[in-house]
C-alpha cells in the first residue's frame, strides 16, 4: 500500500511537470520552432546515452524505425503549435485547448484501430464543444491561440494512438529515442523552409537552463517515471490523473505570471465544462465495461 501511495504521488508530480511545459515555453526567449528544435535535440542525445549505458537495442528494423521517425514529425508539429499557441495567447488558453485531447482521441482511435465509436464518448464530446464555444464567446481575441492548441491536441491524439501500437512490438525507450530524433529532424526541415535564420544558438544563459529542464526533466525524466509508475498503478488511474494536467498548468501559470494570466469568468466556465467532461470519461468508461462484464457473466 505504501509503495502504491508513493507511485500515486510520483504520478501527480509528473503531471505537474507536464503542466509546467507551456510555462517554460513562455519563459524561453527563443521562437516556438527553436524551443522544439533544442528540446528534441537535447532529449535525443540524453536518450541515446541512456540506451547505450543500459545496453538497450536500437536496431528494431528499418520499416519500424521509419514509421516511428515519421511519428516524430507529427510530434514536432504538435509541440510547435503547442508553444506557438501559448505565445500568441496565454498559457491558460493553450492548456484549455489541449484539454480537448481526450475527446479527439475518442474519435481518432476508432478510425485508426477500426473499433466502434462509443455513444457516450460522442455525448461527452458535445460538452467539450460547448466549453470551447463559451471560451470563444468571451475570449475571441485569442481565437488563433485556441485554434493552434486544438490542432495541437488533435496531433497529440494521433501520435498517442500510434504509440499504443508501437509499444506492443518495441521497447518504450527505443520508441521515444527515434520519435525525439524524428521530431528534431522534422523541426529542422520546417525551420529550413519557414525561416532559415532561426538556426541560432540561445544568447541568454537562462534559455539554456530552461531548455535543459524542458528536455531532461519534462521529457526524458517524466517519461521514464511514467513508465515505471504503470508497473504499479492501473491504466485507469494513470489516465484519470493525467487529465489534471491542464488544471495544474493553469494554476501554475496564474501563480507565475499573475495578472497576465487572468481571464474572464466565461473562460473559467468553459474550461470547467471541458475538464469535467474529460474527467468524467474514464469513470463512465469503467462503468460501461463493468456492465458489459456483468452481462457476459449472466449469459
Amino acid at each position: 500500500m505504501n509503495h502504491e501511495l508513493k507511485s500515486y504521488l510520483k504520478l501527480h508530480f509528473i503531471v505537474l511537470i507536464w503542466g509546467f511545459s507551456a510555462i517554460l515555453g513562455l519563459l524561453i526567449t527563443l521562437s516556438a520552432p527553436q524551443v522544439v528544435l533544442y528540446r528534441t535535440l537535447f532529449a535525443s542525445i540524453i536518450l541515446f546515452i541512456l540506451l547505450l549505458l543500459r545496453k538497450r537495442k536500437l536496431n528494431i528494423g528499418r520499416a519500424a524505425i521509419l514509421k516511428i521517425i515519421g511519428t516524430g514529425f507529427i510530434i514536432s508539429a504538435h509541440w510547435i503549435l503547442f508553444f506557438w499557441s501559448a505565445r500568441v495567447s496565454t498559457a491558460s488558453i493553450c492548456l484549455a485547448g489541449m484539454a480537448t485531447c481526450s475527446f479527439w482521441t475518442s474519435l481518432i482511435e476508432p478510425m485508426m484501430t477500426r473499433r466502434k465509436i462509443r455513444i457516450y464518448e460522442l455525448f461527452l464530446g458535445l460538452f467539450v464543444i460547448v466549453g470551447l464555444y463559451i471560451i470563444l464567446q468571451f475570449e475571441f481575441d485569442y481565437v488563433l491561440g485556441i485554434g493552434m492548441a486544438i490542432i495541437s491536441a488533435i496531433l497529440c491524439s494521433v501520435f498517442t494512438v500510434l504509440n499504443g501500437e508501437f509499444t506492443k512490438h518495441h521497447p518504450a525507450y527505443t520508441i521515444t529515442f527515434y520519435e525525439m530524433f524524428g521530431a528534431c529532424l522534422g523541426t529542422a526541415i520546417f525551420m529550413l523552409f519557414y525561416q532559415p535564420s532561426l538556426f541560432v544558438l540561445p544568447e541568454i544563459q537562462m534559455d539554456w537552463t530552461y531548455l535543459i529542464l524542458l528536455a531532461a526533466f519534462c521529457t526524458v525524466y517524466a517519461f521514464a517515471v511514467s513508465v515505471e509508475i504503470q508497473k504499479v498503478l492501473s491504466a485507469f488511474v494513470v489516465n484519470l490523473t493525467v487529465n489534471l494536467e491542464p488544471i495544474y498548468g493553469i494554476i501554475l501559470a496564474f501563480l507565475i505570471f499573475g495578472k497576465q494570466e487572468e481571464m474572464s469568468g466565461g473562460f473559467y466556465l468553459g474550461t470547467s465544462i471541458i475538464l469535467l467532461s474529460v474527467l468524467a470519461y474514464p469513470l463512465i468508461n469503467k462503468m460501461v465495461k463493468r456492465r458489459a462484464l456483468r452481462s457476459d457473466m449472466i449469459r
